[in-house]
């Protein structure tokens, strides 16, 4: 079976009711403007300069069309930039979307076309439009309502500069930790009285994080097993809305042999939560029997796999 390719047009046509932002130009009488651009040296209407995002334009319009666009029997229609405008753009170049107009008294809305791709204006190309807005006879044709009472017809178009982009943020994930583990020696851990412990602060990922164990569980471990948890350090608290991304394995070690106890976790560290982990992580009875080392100490591990790690845009 053979392939083929199909040309997307970037072209979109609709109707609106708002009219044109940025400039209109009425025409009380567009036949006389046609006599007066018949000419291959005067063969355009250029409008006086006109403002729009901080920059100077003109619309142009051809009312038999560009001929040296080979838009013969259409109406034209193009913005040019001042060329001393482009003197304070950055790089000295102005991108820009433009969508022209043309209003309809039958349907009392105006006739937008525009080309979705943005223009890039600057010494080299100063002059960006549509060569076929709409053909010369459906344009002319009373009964279309693009001429109206006496041979007048409207024109505009919006002229729209992107502004600088400012607001950002770039997300990455770090696979590759250099010493990806923590280790904490809980000493004699069968003399515990609080109810919380809490590890030496440690970096992974350019944060600060903490483990917090419950010897004797937390509220939901109903006094029968250890709770242990992975948190950011108080000092290192998400900024609102930020957020960071944690694969990882939690271990209570096997301190004689490699059965250890671990699960793995895959979460999103919020400003709202105080971290992840397991209220019943594992049962005091069976860590009682194998997790103890002879001198009653309990080996825990956190091992980062993956973490993410994001850049924002300053907040002004």
């Amino acid at each position: 079976m053979g392939s083929s390719s199909e040309e997307i047009s970037t072209i979109v046509r609709k109707w609106r009711e708002h009219p044109p932002s940025s400039y209109s130009l009425k025409v009380d009488n567009f036949k006389q403007l046609e006599m007066s651009t018949t000419t291959s040296a005067n063969d355009n209407y250029q409008s006086r300069p006109f403002s729009s995002c901080g920059y100077n334009w003109k619309l142009i319009v051809y009312p038999k069309g560009n001929k040296k666009d080979n838009a013969k029997g259409f109406i034209s229609m193009y913005v040019e930039i001042d060329s001393k405008s482009l003197i304070s753009a950055p790089n000295c170049e102005v991108f820009a979307e433009l969508i022209f107009f043309v209003y309809n008294k039958t349907e009392n809305k105006y006739f937008t076309i525009q080309d979705v791709e943005v223009k890039r204006f600057n010494a080299l190309k100063t002059v960006w439009g549509l060569q076929q807005v709409l053909p010369s006879f459906q344009f002319n044709n009373p009964e279309s309502g693009y001429v109206f009472e006496g041979d007048q017809c409207e024109f505009g178009v919006d002229v729209v500069v992107p502004s600088p982009l400012t607001n950002w943020e770039i997300l990455s994930f770090n696979e590759k930790l250099p010493f990806p583990k923590f280790s904490w020696n809980v000493k004699n851990f069968s003399q515990l009285k609080e109810d919380r412990y809490l590890s030496n602060t440690f970096s992974m990922g350019a944060r600060q994080w903490v483990l917090w164990l419950y010897p004797k569980g937390d509220s939901r471990a109903d006094g029968k097993s250890l709770s242990l948890f992975l948190v950011l350090a108080e000092s290192d608290k998400h900024k609102a809305d930020e957020k960071t991304f944690v694969q990882a394995y939690l271990r209570v070690l096997d301190p004689y042999g490699s059965s250890h106890h671990a699960y793995q976790m895959n979460f999103w560290h919020k400003e709202k939560n105080l971290g992840f982990g397991w209220p019943k992580f594992l049962s005091l009875t069976e860590l009682g029997k194998l997790y103890l080392d002879k001198e009653d100490a309990l080996h825990v591990e956190v091992e980062f796999e993956v973490i993410s790690g994001t850049k924002y845009s300053p907040i002004i």
